[in-house]
């Protein structure tokens, strides 16, 4: 039982007497611990001597019934029953321990094969010389100090020469309440330090040389339960629309606050219930990150889009968010934890009071911890502010090993092949503090002489938090050791005040302030903060230390600095005694003003009392050392003096320039990416030059164009497949010679064919034709206005399409078309895990063009195809995938890592469950639908394949990084690079040719392959068709333990709809104009 260890002997007692008692002792006697004589009974003892120090409520509850209680009979039974109940809740923490230490030894034992797995493979690559660079050797040489030191010195320091780089910068911190002023930190656990750090953050980088425009994104709430501030969708953190020397720099450069809506408008989630909505949030960042591309290319970009330098996650579900914005976009992501699921979710085991799964359902852990796997995947930096957090924390992941990384990062310098294995690069970077609210204090010998008057009154000109502190002082003139945290059991306040109270040395030469946050009654606040306050009171009285101790009931945020001052006045210390530590922001906070510091040595004071040497460190179990600490600072004046000094010497270390200038510096020293698309595609100027026209007819033309998709007002939606005929009537009634020159221009572009290939049609009103007289340079996506993604898997027990499969296609295709505006604006796409001479294959059985579909998305988002444009036309005039898609999504993609690696983990699995000597794979290679970025198995026996989340964790384990999906019902497992999905897919084409996600029609079956979930969630409008899809792969997907399907996919939403009559037209037609109505009132 947390905070009742000295219990445990007890405990133990009645566990070693036995599973259960016998008769005689059952009946348990309130008056005496013999029975009948000298036979001694250790339940009974236990209730009667320890049951009363137990501060479990329910316990606590149970035992003032049983005082209470007069009949002996009734009261020996509550007793029974009561003993019963803390021996089953001890024996509940043993077996718990006793499955944490398992767990512990499997994944040791796991982390040690993957580990062995990977290096094995990389030997192979290596030169006789170059072997001997192993593990074990490449940890014997350089401490991690001078490695460290090493790497950082081949990095180019960040200066101001690089003022000319004018970068964008995004950060992202989802949960709580975000703003620039008045930050209502401490208003709910999601609105905390986190807060404060990424708005000073922002503002920080936004005023660094070279940085010109930051935006800092989070979610948009519009709830009556918190202020009107955080539903406004931009908020201006700093302008910086002119430079130190009043020159003009431009007008969209500063730091802004960006609140994307996802979720339900009207409610403030906290963030355990925000996970199933992240897709929505990506969607709308998406969007507006390609608007300000586009605006900023026009200002500082020459025209062309300028891509956001580095994408930066704050927390799980901002890393996950940033992961993939930074697969849509191709550019680097940076990840900061602040706290770490896995760590937490240890912490809580070892307590003992909750199983693993009543954990997941109060914290959604599970969902969690894969988030943060899943931005380990994707980040190319991961910044942390101890050494300590990245040995044992971080260490705690699939996703990183020390050992290894060194190995990849070795192998990497040396230009040796590492087959696809990456781990991210784990930086310390301490957070940054704002010092323009520090006033240094000079030293003088009577700086404490105006803390009060000469006949005891208040400072002529103090705070106010002043007198509420002296108030509680005898003698206010004596040195101030000062303690600010919360009551939390963590930070060990209780052990402090028993050091001040039994040293007497102390006692008179100090006075003790304990600022533990604010309360109005101490009944209402939460038990463990209740219970160290109530118990920090009873030491008080126990010690006497009234006139010694402050403990003022409140504070503001902007008194803090005024507490410091006051400390540094009396020439006091700061002490943070918590059992660990991960930072120590206040620590950093004191030393600004002016104050030594004693805190403890377990976590990051560690690493802040190496760059200070400005206080001591103490063990904060040892209250003997706790109370020496504190005296020798007090006593020593010239030690105090020198402490003081180092601290304000050595404080620029921690400020926000000093921060963002490593910052920058190390994401300078990531691999830089963005989009690059070929010269001769839609970005050229004659691309541009035709898009402008087509904006021109959309304002000769706009009131009488328009077309919702209800079909109450129709519009042309930017297509330029206007009739000439009508275009020139157009131009003859605007008047303008202007605009008759552009129109000329365009119907000169309109009437320029390419010739086409034998066998692509382009005709929609005859299927049965084969050849067509033209086909086009680029996709039509470009002038979509809504594209209709058939999504569908609908697969037979052998993994082929189904009859429904082609059904639906049919009916979609004739739903859309039976609207002759809708069709004029709509465009088809179709998705699937097949290959492409798969898909042709079915289209030709129903006799449907492939030139019907504007894109074809195959092989689980491996390839994109085209057809009829030039663009996916080889010379000889087959269809080919586009290589643009394929360079977007070649980032840490290593097939031949990964087809070895599954293929040796699925043979040992099935040798191992079959307890046979002789191994043999449970899957096999499927080269028929295998591509340069895909590796498809057939699955042998679906029933033996290990789960998607088992696979993954093995693979990253080792070092592979990929998008893993069972799919065509379970029959295959196919790989793909970690930037590639079906849904990701979908954001390529939003990123590539402007055709926005919010547009997108996605049309899937109830259940299908096991990237299932990541089709229905996002801001594109989803139609889920009843009764296509008759078995599905979702059973692969996870593992018992894992997160669950309602921590992805949400329950209800307005943007998902269902179609449950049958696969018809009209049914599907009434889905899709739902789906409309509902998401324009959102």
């Amino acid at each position: 039982m947390a905070g009742n260890e000295w219990i445990n002997g007890y405990l133990e007692a009645i566990l070693d007497s036995g599973g259960a008692v016998s008769d005689d002792q059952k009946v348990v006697s309130p008056v005496s611990v013999r029975d009948g004589g000298d036979h001694f009974n250790p339940t009974k003892y236990f209730v009667e001597e320890v049951v009363t120090g137990v501060d479990e409520t329910d316990l606590h509850r149970t035992w003032i019934k049983v005082v209470a209680t007069r009949n002996s009979r009734e009261r020996s039974s509550r007793l029974e029953n009561m003993c019963w109940r803390i021996w089953h809740l001890t024996r509940k923490k043993k077996q718990l321990e006793w499955e944490n230490v398992q767990r512990t030894a499997n994944r040791r034992w796991e982390r040690e094969q993957g580990r062995r797995d990977a290096t094995e493979d990389m030997s192979e690559e290596l030169s006789e010389g170059e072997k001997g660079d192993t593990v074990g050797e490449l940890t014997q040489g350089e401490t991690p100090r001078k490695k460290l030191q090493r790497n950082f010195s081949d990095i180019q320091s960040w200066s101001d020469d690089e003022k000319e780089r004018k970068l964008y910068i995004v950060l992202i911190s989802l949960h709580g309440l975000v703003r620039g002023e008045n930050m209502e930190l401490g208003r709910d656990s999601d609105t905390g330090g986190q807060v404060k750090y990424v708005v000073e953050l922002a503002r920080a980088l936004s005023m660094m040389p070279g940085v010109y425009r930051v935006d800092l994104f989070t979610r948009q709430i519009t709830s009556p339960e918190v202020d009107w501030s955080y539903g406004e969708p931009t908020e201006m953190l700093t302008s910086g629309s002119y430079d130190a020397e009043g020159n003009d720099v431009g007008e969209s450069t500063g730091a802004y606050i960006i609140r994307v809506p996802c979720g339900p408008r009207d409610t403030y989630l906290r963030k355990e219930l925000l996970w199933p909505y992240l897709q929505e949030f990506v969607d709308g960042a998406l969007a507006h990150i390609l608007n300000m591309s586009k605006v900023l290319g026009e200002q500082i970009g020459g025209g062309h889009p300028v891509w956001p330098y580095v994408i930066h996650g704050h927390y799980a579900d901002a890393g996950d968010v940033a992961a993939l914005l930074s697969g849509a976009l191709n550019v680097p992501m940076v990840l900061t934890g602040h706290s770490l699921g896995r760590n937490k979710l240890e912490q809580l085991l070892k307590q003992g009071r909750q199983s693993k799964q009543d954990i997941d359902a109060t914290y959604k852990i599970m969902r969690r911890i894969e988030a943060e796997e899943l931005s380990l995947d994707a980040a190319e930096l991961v910044i942390t502010s101890t050494r300590q957090e990245i040995d044992e924390q971080w260490g705690l992941y699939d996703g990183f090993d020390v050992k290894l990384e060194r190995v990849l990062r070795a192998r990497a310098r040396r230009g040796v092949n590492c087959h696809g294995r990456y781990m991210p690069r784990m930086v310390v970077i301490p957070p940054g503090m704002d010092f323009s609210s520090v006033a240094i204090q000079e030293d003088t010998t009577d700086a404490d002489e105006d803390l009060i008057g000469a006949d005891g009154a208040s400072p002529r000109v103090a705070p106010p938090i002043w007198s509420e502190v002296m108030r509680f002082f005898t003698n206010p003139h004596k040195p101030m050791i000062l303690a600010l945290s919360r009551p939390d059991p963590k930070k060990n306040i209780t052990t402090l005040v028993k050091a001040f109270g039994e040293c007497r040395p102390l006692r008179e030469l100090a006075n003790l302030t304990l600022i533990m946050g604010n309360r109005d009654d101490i009944d209402e606040m939460s038990t463990g903060n209740a219970s160290v306050l109530t118990t920090v009171l009873k030491l008080i009285d126990k010690y006497d230390l009234y006139g010694l101790v402050a403990y003022p009931k409140h504070h503001k945020q902007s008194d803090v600095p005024d507490i410091y001052r006051l400390a540094a006045k009396t020439k006091g210390v700061f002490i943070n005694p918590a059992l660990v530590e991960p930072f120590g922001l206040t620590l950093i906070e004191a030393a600004a003003h002016g104050l030594p510091m004693v805190a403890t040595k377990n976590g990051g004071p560690v690493d802040i009392h190496r760059a200070l040497n400005n206080g001591l460190l103490v063990d904060p179990h040892d209250q003997q050392a706790i109370a020496d600490a504190l005296l020798k600072l007090v006593a020593e004046k010239n030690l105090w003096h020198d402490c003081r000094k180092n601290g304000w010497r050595n404080i620029h270390l921690f400020s926000w320039p000093e921060h963002c200038r490593t910052y920058l510096s190390r994401v300078a020293a990531c691999r830089m990416r963005h989009p690059q698309w070929k010269t001769d595609t839609p970005t050229d100027e004659a691309l541009v030059e035709e898009e402008s026209f087509g904006d021109s007819l959309w304002d000769v033309h706009e009131s009488s164009l328009r077309l919702s998709m209800d079909g109450e007002r129709s519009s042309l939606g930017g297509s330029l497949e206007y009739e000439p005929a009508e275009v020139g009537k157009v131009a003859g009634e605007g008047g303008d010679p202007e605009m008759q020159d552009q129109v000329k221009r365009i119907l000169s572009k309109i009437n320029r064919q390419v010739p086409k290939p034998q066998g692509i049609s382009n005709s929609s009103n005859n299927q049965n034709e084969v050849s067509g007289p033209t086909i086009n340079k680029y996709p039509l996506l470009r002038r979509r206005r809504r594209l209709f993604v058939i999504a569908a898997d609908c697969y037979d027990s052998s993994g082929g399409p189904n009859k429904k499969m082609l059904q639906l296609i049919q009916e979609v295709l004739k739903a859309v078309r039976s609207d002759s505006q809708m069709s004029k604006i709509s465009g088809f796409a179709l998705s699937t895990a097949m290959s492409i001479s798969q898909v042709l294959s079915l289209l030709k059985s129903g006799r449907i063009p492939a030139t019907d579909f504007d894109a074809l998305i195959c092989s689980s988002g491996s390839e994109v195809y085209y057809p009829g444009t030039v663009q996916c036309m080889d010379a000889e005039g087959k269809l080919c995938a586009d290589p643009d898609y394929a360079t977007h999504i070649e980032y840490r993609w290593g097939y031949d890592g990964v087809k070895r690696t599954l293929v040796k983990l699925m043979t040992s699995q099935n040798a191992q469950d079959n307890n046979k000597s002789t191994s043999s794979s449970i899957i096999e290679e499927d080269v028929q639908s295998s591509n340069p970025h895909c590796v498809s198995f057939a699955v042998k026996d679906s029933t033996e394949a290990r789960a998607v989340d088992d696979l993954r964790q093995k693979l990253r384990m080792r070092g592979l990084r990929c998008h893993l999906m069972y799919c065509r019902s379970s029959t295959r497992l196919q790989v793909v690079p970690l930037l590639a999905s079906r849904s990701q897919a979908l954001r390529y084409l939003f990123v590539r040719w402007g055709l926005n996600v919010g547009n997108m029609y996605v049309i899937v079956g109830e259940r299908g392959d096991t990237d299932h979930e990541e089709l229905v969630s996002g801001y594109h409008k989803t139609v889920i068709v009843k009764g296509i899809a008759e078995k599905g792969s979702e059973e692969l997907l996870r593992t018992a333990g894992s997160y669950h399907k309602e921590d992805t996919v949400p329950g209800h939403s307005p943007l998902v709809v269902f179609a449950d009559k049958g696969i018809v037209a009209e049914e599907i037609m009434r889905a899709l104009k739902e789906a409309s109505k509902a998401a324009s009132g959102m």
